[in-house]
């Protein structure tokens, strides 16, 4: 089957909540895809921060193939190792206490507003998250998400959110009041356009939290597992959260999201309060395993240096008028074109590109070569000018 006749074979059955681009993906090997003509495209999006590892890593699909001949699924009625050993990997590398898993972001950080809200006791919870932020897509983590677009449609929508600006403490310090259980923050807006938060305000966030008896709540989905040069971006802000939550790159290409909770809230949640049939699934957590066992102090110093290299390269581009995010999170701000224009000129000329508002996003492989990059930055660069 062609490509054409595949799309039109989507269109029918599909339900068209995405507008997808022009590409049909039937193979891929590093950060290279194939779509069903023969035709190679770089790929800059690693499938929206999710193949950490890039496509088809040999040591992902045998830590994957091997456990698919152990067993597949139980449900979290019972133990499994992978789950176990992930956990302790996680607690590990973070200092954290406990981790729960889920299977997607979105989940991740409803369990998190969940715990927040029983940790606050209270028959009104009030959580606290920043305009422009992005937390998901289900009915509580639509309504976190403070941008206003999203808030159409799906009324009524869950009480107990506020929101602040990024980087406006003393707005952050007025919403505080005795109904806040917590203050919930991405420290690189990713869908809001890869904005850096001000480390000042970040840690003027935890002082506030400490001081008032709230939990920080800290939305590493697309951030964390090594993306930002660091394992959780947290680490560059110098904080200690309460709560991270990931998903994303951690699975490598299987959907495993999932929480961590400091010893001040680990037990928060009982049995019966909170779960999931899929999440932490065994096939899922061996992959996870393998990616964050390849993560180590010489890896993210690679993911460093090839951030920097694209920046620096980038900058001296005619057309990009702006460069924002951290390590291999990367937003660029056209100096003439639209974003959207801009991805889909690169995708006709073979490279794979995201938006996030008026930028265009780069969210490559943090293992992509170093030729990989200069593949798709003579493209990018062609398509800015």
């Amino acid at each position: 089957m062609n490509s054409s006749e595949l799309k039109n074979w989507d269109k029918e059955y599909i339900v068209g909540t995405y507008a997808r681009y022009d590409l049909v993906a039937e193979s891929g090997k590093h950060a290279v895809c194939t779509d069903t003509d023969g035709r190679e495209y770089i790929d800059f999006t690693s499938g929206i921060g999710v193949n950490s590892l890039g496509f088809t890593d040999e040591g992902w699909v045998n830590a994957v193939k091997a456990q698919l001949d152990r067993i597949q699924h139980t449900s979290n009625l019972y133990y499994t190792q992978p789950q176990i050993v992930l956990a302790e990997a996680l607690v590990g590398r973070t200092g954290m206490k406990k981790a729960f898993f889920c299977n997607s972001g979105a989940e991740a950080n409803e369990a998190a507003i969940k715990t927040a809200r029983k940790y606050g006791g209270r028959a009104d919870n009030t959580i606290i998250t920043l305009n422009n932020s992005f937390h998901g897509r289900t009915m509580a983590t639509i309504t976190a998400t403070g941008q206003e677009h999203y808030h159409q449609y799906f009324n009524p929508f869950l009480d107990g959110f506020r929101y602040c600006d990024a980087n406006d403490t003393a707005g952050l310090e007025g919403l505080v009041d005795d109904s806040t259980c917590a203050i919930m923050m991405e420290l690189v807006q990713g869908e809001g356009g890869v904005l850096n938060l001000e480390k000042d305000f970040v840690k003027a966030a935890e002082r506030i939290a400490a001081d008032n008896n709230l939990l920080l709540v800290i939305d590493e989905v697309q951030t964390g597992i090594g993306r930002t040069g660091k394992f959780f971006a947290y680490e560059h802000f110098d904080i200690k959260p309460d709560i991270v939550t990931f998903a994303k790159g951690i699975g490598g290409g299987l959907p495993v999201g999932g929480v961590l909770f400091s010893d001040r809230c680990c037990d928060v949640l009982k049995p019966g309060d909170h779960g999931t049939t899929f999440g932490g699934n065994p096939v899922c957590c061996a992959g996870a395993v393998e990616v964050v066992s390849r993560i180590d102090d010489d890896f993210l110093a690679e993911v460093v240096a090839k951030g920097e290299y694209i920046r620096k390269k980038v900058s001296e581009m005619n057309g990009a008028a702006g460069i924002s995010g951290l390590g291999l999170m990367i937003g660029i701000k056209p100096s003439d074109k639209k974003a959207g224009d801009v991805v889909a000129e690169a995708l006709e000329k073979g490279l794979m590109l995201l938006t996030a508002k008026d930028r265009v996003r780069l969210l490559p492989p943090l293992n992509i070569s170093y030729e990989e990059i200069d593949r798709g930055l003579a493209i990018l660069e062609d398509c800015l000018k």
